[in-house]
This record gives structure tokens, C-alpha cells and sequence, in this order.
């Protein structure tokens, strides 16, 4: 392939017209669809310049051989043409949202003579009407069970309706009255559409009517002394409202909205929506998807609008879509689901009150729904083996690395430097091996890199010489140094003999991560070289880009942006991240209240709280005059010019 430069359309050959362009490789397939509002601006970016695009998008560039486009009117056009492209030919490089899980739905297929309520998973039916998605089938059972009382539709399959016609006899649900048996000709099929009708209009949320109704009915049966009737209605009403009760209510009852939040990190999304109908959360369903680009929030909001509701029914659609961020072209997405819905869609970000407090909810329930994804990935033993058999082909190493340790340094300023050790073995997380460091250098993060490799490895090679493995390496005999002392020389290494426990760093990895770029990876390589340690493998990740850097080469080495290699050591990477930036936290915090006014004689803890709550910061009391000082509730003349020279460096 001769690379993006080989197919570049001519200048002055791309339109300047909004449209959607297509990337094709050598087979003819297409491999990338993208919408623009000025087709020559957004091609042109693509070959401008090479180096600084993403690599997702390198690797798009040297798959294609080919790119062409078609000119649209407007930007909805735009998004239409896109998003039918997208479907018709699954661009491997765009981004697709997939169900995070199998969501039920409850189910009434009216497109048959006798409409039948079910639980329905997977591909959407045509003439079925869906409400949800649960989170459990039991619910949706829980709920039909209720409703079955008021609304007597057949629930039963088409083999068992057959069968009942063939002998003229229901089922036990006919039998029990919650079913109307048109089977066998209680009620015809258009009294039990009708049925099905008011079933689908109560699930809908237009619960009010039904309840009057039944209300009314009951009082008349009751002056009409039918005590049963009147019994059995009450205890229909009470049914339907249980089956309310178990729909959270959350907004005001006219509200109908979709609440789409989102949570990510540089690999992966993930989104969770909660639908609302008539004030009630009707259902929950998440998705998660692989970013293959260095994708925007807004842009992530966007695609997903379109692709979720691009092949629903009119009837899906809400007025209302509440998003965390707006769609870089939020009029045109919100014109577009308008003519779809057929009646006016607002696409907004809630700012105040229920909605936003309902926004957080959803966030968190996405960022819950991305940790279990990754835990239920990193869990899976096929993944990590995959993961480290990658890790160890792509760095060139001799063998799998079953330990890696990753190390990052985090500061403000150069103020509190530590620096955190975390260890991943079979590609899961060890926290008994967690260690972690005050860093004593301040002449930057490369400086604190090989400080601490050099600390950590020094005691390595400590322990090993204390056990005798490193006397056993160099050619000594561990039995003359071990003479005297019976048992020592067939001790485990690495095991402390007066515990009985691992030693702290008895145990070498098989490869180094570091947090950063070449010249962190190169000072790590340093420290290495200088205690002599060679059979250790050492590597940087730089956070930007996602690249892997190893020590003494020019070009990074690039994983594919959805391999199993790149989640490993990015998961280890923002383990380390994690837990040096907790240590920096707690000696931050630790050296903030180790104030200059601790060392004030005669100033308790209640009067140096009054001075800062009164000044802001130590800073501005500094400043302060003693008379200034004074007015601050229960400090004297004295105290006060005692509290300024000891701020002014004077022995007071």
C-alpha cells in the first residue's frame, strides 16, 4: 500500500458542501463512514499531517487505498446519510455500541390476532410492542402477574393456544380468570385486542383512567349490594396499584424523558439510560462501547442518539433527552429525531433540581456498569493469557511476563513527591504486594523514576543476598556461609525465616512499567543498569497517546487501541496512578495541618481554627498586623504579636 499520500483527492477537487465521506481498502470494503459540514476542511485534516493524528486513525489511513463522498443539502441529511451508511455496511472504525448484557423486555405482540404479553430478549419484532428494559425478568413477570387480574390477555405460547382451541378447554389461567380463554371463544378477538389495547395503554403510563374506572365500579356494585363484584374490583385496583409501586416515581407526573449519562476512560465508554414515563422510571438499559478515536464526549452523545434511536418507533421516542454534554451539532440531531418522533424532541443538559439530581443517579450507574465491565474482563482467564502473550510478542521479551510492577510519581508543584509500586501477577491485581515511597529527589519526575528503581531494587538485591540466592548466582557456596545455623541454607527464598512471610521485595518482576514517556523509560533502564540487574524488562506507557515506549528506541511501539495488551497495561498503569495519587492526597493533607501556627506557644487547636476560618489561609494571617489579629474572637494584644513574630521567623 502506498499510504494516505497514494490516494489524496486533488486540491480543489473536495467540495466544500457538508456530506459524508467514505475510507474503502484494497478489497473494496468500507472501513470508515464520517459526516461534515464542509467536506474539504474535515478530508484535508486527514492528510495535513500524517504524525499528528491519533494512531487509531494512522491505522485507518494505511488500511484505506480509497475515499470518496456524496454531497448532501443540509447537516440532517448529513446525519441521515451517515447513519444509514453506517448500518449498511459496519465500518469496522467507527464506533458501535453494543448491550453491556442481554436486557428483557415486556412484550405484546399485537401484530398477531390474539396479541400475547411475554418476555422478549434480543433483535426488536416488527408489530410487537416492547416496554423497558428491566433489569430482571422476575420483575416483568412480577409486574404481568398483577396486571393479568385487570387486563385477562393471553400469556400462554402458540403451541399450548393450539391445543386448547383443538379440545375446548383452557388452560389454568382460564380457569383462574387471568386469561379471557379466546381460545376457546369467552371473548372474541376483538374484545380481547381491546384488552390488549388498554394492557399496552396502562404500561404506557395513562394508569389514572383505569384506576377511576375501577373505582367507580366498585362503588356501584357496592350500591347495587353485588359485595362480591365489588370485593374482586377492590382487589383489582389494589393489584394495579402495586404494579405502580414498583416503578420508582422521580419527576412530575407529565414528564416523559430519556436520561443518558456517561462514564470513560481512554479505552472504553459506557452509558446507561433511564427511561421516564409519566414522571415513573419505566425501564434501565446500558450499552459499552470501544473507542476507536480520541473521541469527544459531545461526539460519543451524538453517535449514540443516533444509533439508539435511529430504527425506533415513533412512539419510543420521548419529548424530552437529557445528556450530559450536547452533540457538537445538537440542532441538527434534534431536528432529525423531531421528524422521526413526527412531534418537537429538546436535547438538553439539566442544570438544577429532580432532573440533574436523576443525571447524577444515571452517572453513577454508568460508572458502576464501565467497573464491572472491565472487572468481568479483566476475570476472564483467556483474556489475560491472551493479554500477556500480547505484552510479551509486541516488547520482543523471552518469556510471558506473570509479574509486572508499574511505578508512578505524583506531586503539585514539586511539593509532597511520592512515587507508588504496584504489582499485577497472571494479570491480576496483587495489593499485598502494593508498596509505596517519599520520593527524596525534587529535580523532576525522570530524577524520582530512578530514585525509586534504584530503592526498590537495592532492596531486591538485598534480600536475595540475605537468603543466599545472590551468593548462589555469583558462584558462592551458600552452605559455607549458611555453617552453623542448621536448616537456613533450605530455606524458600524470598521468605523472611523468623515470620515466615514473603519480604517485602524478595520477589523480581519480569517487567517494569512506568508512568511516562522515552526519558522515563530510560531512566529506569539507568537505575537497572547501574545495580546490575539484567534479566528485568522495562517499558513506558505515555498517558496521551497510549503509546509504549522502550528504553533507547526513537518510535514507540503501538498496540491496537482494542487489544487485550493495551487494557492490561493501561489497567496497571491506572492502578499505580491511583494509588500514588491516595499517598499524595494523605501527605498532603498530613502537611497541611503541620502549620506554621503549631509552633505558636500558648495556641490551642480551638484558636488556631478561629484564625484560619477568619484569615482563609495562613498566607493572609501572615500579612495581618497584630491589630488586625485582635479582632478575631478570644486572641488578646499579646497573643496577637506573639502569633506576629513567630509568623515573621522571630523568637517571640
Amino acid at each position: 500500500m502506498g499510504g494516505p499520500l497514494s490516494f489524496r483527492p486533488k486540491p480543489g477537487s473536495i467540495p466544500e458542501s457538508p456530506g459524508v465521506y467514505r475510507f474503502k481498502d484494497a478489497e473494496g470494503r468500507v472501513i470508515y463512514v464520517g459526516k461534515a459540514k464542509s467536506l474539504r476542511q474535515r478530508l484535508n485534516s486527514y492528510f495535513a499531517d500524517f504524525a499528528g493524528l491519533h494512531p487509531r486513525t494512522q491505522t485507518m489511513l494505511t488500511t484505506a487505498v480509497d475515499v470518496d463522498w456524496t454531497v448532501v443539502g443540509t447537516e440532517v441529511e448529513a446525519l441521515q446519510l451517515e447513519y444509514s451508511w453506517i448500518k449498511e455496511y459496519d465500518p469496522r472504525f467507527n464506533v458501535k455500541y453494543r448491550d453491556d448484557k442481554s436486557y428483557p423486555y415486556l412484550a405484546v405482540t399485537m401484530g398477531e390476532e390474539f396479541p400475547r404479553v411475554q418476555v422478549l430478549r434480543g433483535a426488536k419484532r416488527k408489530g410487537t410492542r416492547y416496554f423497558g428494559p428491566y433489569s430482571h425478568a422476575w420483575a416483568i413477570r412480577e409486574t404481568v402477574d398483577l396486571l393479568l387480574r385487570v387486563f385477562p390477555i393471553r400469556s400462554c405460547s402458540g403451541g399450548v393456544f393450539k391445543r386448547a382451541a383443538q379440545i375446548g378447554r383452557p388452560c389454568l389461567l382460564g380457569y383462574i380468570d387471568k386469561c379471557s380463554a379466546p381460545c376457546v371463544g369467552r371473548v372474541t378477538a376483538e374484545e380481547h385486542r381491546e384488552l390488549a389495547d388498554d394492557f399496552c395503554e396502562f404500561m404506557a403510563g395513562n394508569t389514572g383512567r383505569f384506576i377511576k374506572r375501577l373505582e367507580r365500579e366498585m362503588r356501584e356494585a357496592a350500591l347495587a349490594q353485588e359485595y362480591e363484584r365489588a370485593a374482586r374490583l377492590r382487589d383489582d385496583i389494589q393489584a394495579l396499584q402495586r404494579a405502580m409501586e414498583k416503578q420508582a416515581v422521580v419527576l412530575g407526573d407529565n414528564t416523559d424523558c430519556d436520561v443518558i449519562a456517561l462514564a470513560e476512560d481512554p479505552l472504553e465508554a459506557a452509558v446507561q439510560v433511564f427511561y421516564v414515563r409519566s414522571g415513573r422510571i419505566r425501564g434501565q438499559r446500558g450499552w459499552v462501547v470501544d473507542k476507536v478515536d480520541e473521541v469527544a464526549p459531545g461526539e460519543l452523545v451524538e453517535q449514540f442518539l443516533l444509533q439508539m434511536y435511529g430504527d425506533a418507533a415513533a412512539e419510543a421516542l420521548p419529548r424530552e433527552v437529557l445528556v450530559p454534554v450536547l452533540p457538537p451539532d445538537a440542532e441538527a440531531v434534534t431536528e432529525l429525531l423531531g421528524e422521526h418522533r413526527g412531534a418537537r424532541v429538546e436535547i438538553r443538559v439539566p442544570q438544577r433540581g429532580d432532573k440533574r439530581s436523576l443525571m447524577e443517579t444515571v452517572e453513577r450507574n454508568a460508572l458502576e456498569s464501565l467497573k464491572q465491565h472491565k472487572l468481568r474482563r479483566a476475570s476472564d482467564l483467556t483474556a489475560r493469557s491472551r493479554a500477556l502473550q500480547e505484552v510479551a510478542d509486541a516488547l520482543d521479551l523471552d518469556q510471558v511476563p506473570l509479574r509486572i510492577e508499574c511505578y508512578d510519581v505524583s506531586h503539585i508543584q514539586g511539593t509532597n513527591v511520592v512515587a507508588s509500586m504496584v504489582v499485577f501477577e497472571d494479570g491480576l491485581a496483587r495489593k499485598s504486594e502494593y508498596r509505596r515511597f517519599s520520593v527524596r529527589s525534587t529535580e523532576g519526575d525522570v530524577a524520582s523514576i530512578h530514585e525509586v528503581i534504584s530503592r526498590r531494587f537495592k532492596r531486591y538485591l538485598e534480600e536475595r543476598s540475605a537468603t543466599g540466592e545472590l551468593d548462589a548466582a555469583t558462584g558462592a557456596d551458600p552452605a559455607e556461609e549458611a555453617a552453623g545455623e542448621p536448616g537456613e541454607g533450605s530455606r524458600a527464598p524470598g521468605i523472611d525465616p523468623e515470620t515466615g512471610k514473603p519480604r517485602k521485595f524478595a520477589y523480581p518482576p519480569n517487567l517494569v512499567v512506568v508512568d511516562g514517556g522515552p526519558a522515563q523509560a530510560a531512566a529506569a533502564r539507568r537505575a537497572l543498569d547501574e545495580l546490575g540487574v539484567d534479566d528485568v524488562a522495562v517499558c513506558g506507557l505515555a498517558k496521551r497517546l497510549e503509546e509504549v515506549w522502550l528504553p533507547g528506541e526513537d518510535l514507540p511501539v503501538i498496540l491496537a487501541r482494542s487489544s487485550e495488551a493495551l487494557y492490561l497495561l493501561q489497567r496497571v498503569r491506572d492502578e499505580a496512578h491511583r494509588f500514588a495519587i491516595a499517598y499524595h492526597r494523605s501527605k498532603r493533607s498530613k502537611s497541611v495541618k503541620e502549620s506554621a501556627l503549631d509552633e505558636v506557644p500558648g495556641l490551642g487547636p480551638a484558636r488556631r481554627q478561629a484564625l484560619i476560618k477568619h484569615f482563609g489561609s495562613v498566607k493572609r494571617l501572615r500579612e495581618a498586623t497584630a491589630a488586625q489579629i485582635c479582632e478575631v474572637p478570644g486572641i488578646g494584644p499579646s497573643t496577637a504579636e506573639t502569633i506576629v513574630s513567630a509568623l515573621k521567623g522571630q523568637n517571640p
